[in-house]
């Protein structure tokens, strides 16, 4: 009223909710106004709308999450976000992914960020902020020490601000989980690797790193795995949708024998074939007792590997989750895999398939689970964030609490 402005009603709806859940006395409410929600009729929050949004949450203690997802926030918004985290200390969850926010509007939330000390868990996913916005990120590194997960995902870092944010996490300890999926990278030499590697080598913070779409080649995961060795924090290895063959996975495999903390690894997308896949079952099976899940969906795995990987998991009681869709299944894959579930060595929720037998012969079907099946997208109906869908993340559970 105050601005002659039409409200939104999508906001007005959502507001009018939270006002029934502050009347019935809770003090810590998350602020869902995504605009990607088809169960309810949605106007797409614009940067005006959102000047207005943080003029109330500045006046509102009760809030401590927003996630504006899938709206179009723009760097307007991206003004508005950073003066809101320069005036509101109760918002700790804030969910910005594609909102069309550019370089400016990144360089604009980073430098809030540069004093803010409440804020534990930023999504910054398919933002475009480019490598300017990425370098201001990585100088927010170095000052702020209270941010513990942020996800820079599909924000088309360049390699620069890549390294830059592995040469600030050699020294930043309150980092706990870093997405940097899918830079531009137009090198052939896989430096960000090597860089990667020697930040896991001084870090002994650093719990979760997902480094999808990186254009990792069996060297760069040899980078990886040399620091792996010496680290002893990270639990949580995303390297899916890479361009790793079996010649990468026989440096996994030696590291697995000795590392104690890897419990979740993503392999997802990559070439390991049938080589892979039983270098790998040969050290799960006797030599390594600490991982709880590995997904091998779409690696071009047949039989031999898959019903090896089946075996592993018979005498390794830690290994409780596996993923295997979109290999090529034959009838012993699908016998072993279905006697797993039988028997109780491998539980329905923990992998994405299921058998059922027809005119005597078991098949395998795919099953929505997985480590991190709700990252792009969560349900409209159901459980948003069930331990089945996001294993990976409930295995994990950095910042989970946000």
């Amino acid at each position: 009223m105050e601005n002659s402005q039409k409200s939104n009603p999508f906001i007005l709806h959502i507001l009018q909710g939270v006002d029934e859940e502050i009347k019935k006395g809770l003090d810590r409410i998350t602020l869902n106004i995504a605009g990607n929600n088809h169960s309810i009729p949605v106007e797409r929050v614009t940067g005006e709308d959102f000047w207005i949004l943080s003029r109330i949450l500045e006046r509102t203690p009760y809030i401590n999450g927003l996630d504006v997802r899938y709206n179009l926030v723009s760097d307007v918004g991206a003004y508005c976000t950073a003066k809101l985290l320069q005036k509101q200390y109760t918002l700790i969850y804030l969910n910005l992914m594609f909102n069309d926010i550019g370089p400016k509007g990144g360089e604009l939330i980073a430098k809030a960020l540069h004093k803010n000390t409440t804020l534990k868990y930023l999504r910054m996913t398919g933002n475009k902020i480019e490598n300017k916005g990425g370098m201001c990120f990585a100088v927010m590194l170095q000052i702020n020490s209270s941010l513990e997960k942020l996800d820079l995902g599909d924000c088309d870092l360049g390699m620069q601000s890549v390294i830059a944010f592995a040469t600030v996490l050699t020294q930043n300890q309150s980092i706990k989980a870093i997405t940097l999926n899918r830079p531009i990278l137009y090198s052939e030499q896989e430096e960000s690797t090597v860089h990667l590697g020697h930040m896991l080598k001084e870090n002994h913070y650093l719990v979760e790193l997902h480094v999808s779409k990186h254009d990792i080649r069996n060297h760069g995961l040899k980078q990886l795995c040399d620091a792996l060795y010496q680290n002893q924090s990270l639990r949580y290895l995303d390297v899916s949708c890479n361009k790793i063959t079996r010649d990468g996975m026989v440096f996994l495999a030696d590291v697995l024998k000795s590392n104690t903390t890897l419990e979740v690894i993503d392999l997802s997308f990559n070439r390991i074939e049938n080589a892979g896949a039983k270098n790998l079952s040969e050290t799960l099976a006797s030599r390594n007792r600490s991982l709880k899940a590995l997904s091998v969906v779409s690696n071009s795995i047949e039989g031999e590997g898959l019903v090896a990987l089946s075996q592993s998991m018979k005498t390794n009681p830690t290994l409780s989750h596996i993923y295997i869709w979109g290999n090529k299944f034959d009838e012993a894959t699908c016998v072993a895999y279905s006697d797993l579930i039988q028997t109780g060595h491998l539980k329905p929720d923990n992998t994405d398939v299921e058998s059922f037998v027809v005119d005597g012969h078991v098949y395998l079907a795919e099953v929505s689970n997985g480590l991190k099946n709700h990252y792009y997208w969560t349900p409209s109906y159901g459980e948003a964030y069930s331990h089945s869908s996001n294993a990976g993340f409930a295995l994990v559970p950095v910042g989970q609490q946000l």
